[in-house]
C-alpha cells in the first residue's frame, strides 16, 4: 500500500481504496475467486497488460496480503496465485460491484452480455443478489 499521511491511514474507506485501487487489481482479485491461477492464465485473461505491469500488480497484491504466491520447486518452475483468507473476504463485495456495474451498463444502454465474458448462470445469481439489495 502506498505511503500517505497518517490521518488518511486511519480511515477504513481510504485503506480499502488504497489496497484495491488501480487499473487491474480488482479484475485480478476477481479472476482468482474460482481458484488458483498460474501467471500465464492471468496473462491470457488480460492480454492488453504488459508482463511487467502484471508482475508488479501481483507483487503489490501479495505484499498487501490479499493474494498468496506459491512457488513449486520443479522443472520447469511453476508459480500459482490464490486468494488469502482476507482476500477471499473481498469476493462478496466484488460480486456486488460486478452486479452494480452490470446494472449501470444496462441503464446506460451499453451492456453487451454476449461479449462481456459473464457466465449466464453467474449473471442470474448476481442479478438475484442485486434484487435483494433493493
Amino acid at each position: 500500500m502506498a505511503k500517505y499521511g497518517e490521518d488518511f491511514m486511519k480511515c477504513p474507506m481510504f485503506t480499502a481504496q488504497s489496497l484495491i485501487g488501480g487499473k487491474w487489481k480488482v479484475f485480478l482479485l476477481w479472476a482468482l475467486h474460482d481458484g488458483p491461477k498460474r501467471f500465464s492464465e492471468m496473462q491470457r485473461l488480460l492480454p492488453e497488460v504488459t508482463q511487467s505491469m502484471l508482475t508488479n500488480t501481483l507483487r503489490d497484491l501479495e505484499k498487501d496480503g490479499l493474494i498468496h504466491r506459491e512457488v513449486y520447486r520443479q522443472v520447469p518452475p511453476k508459480v500459482e496465485y490464490s486468494l488469502t483468507p482476507i482476500g477471499d473476504k473481498l469476493m462478496p463485495i466484488l460480486q456486488l460491484l460486478l452486479g452494480w456495474g452490470t446494472e449501470y451498463m444496462e441503464d446506460m444502454g451499453t451492456l453487451d452480455l454476449e461479449n462481456s465474458g459473464l457466465d449466464p448462470d453467474r449473471w442470474a445469481a448476481i442479478n438475484k443478489g442485486m434484487a435483494q439489495l433493493k
